[in-house]
């Protein structure tokens, strides 16, 4: 059984029901990657924040032998 459509797949589908040339659907997927790579990086911000993260401790988290 397959799965219905999401809700972007859709959208998409409309988009493309139209001819795009190959630059504008590259020019699209990257807007898409652009899209999520922000919404993921300002989520990760807020938890920084919210967790009082430091560079401090990422140093350590590095420098921490997690394998014993």
């Amino acid at each position: 059984m397959t799965a219905p459509l999401s809700n972007i797949q859709l959208e998409l589908l409309k988009l493309y029901q139209n001819k795009v040339s190959d630059e504008d659907l590259l020019a699209i997927n990257d807007m898409i990657i652009k899209y999520f790579s922000n919404k993921m990086q300002n989520t990760a911000d807020n938890i920084w924040q919210k967790k009082e993260y430091s560079n401090e401790l990422m140093d350590e988290w590095l420098d921490k032998d997690i394998r014993k």
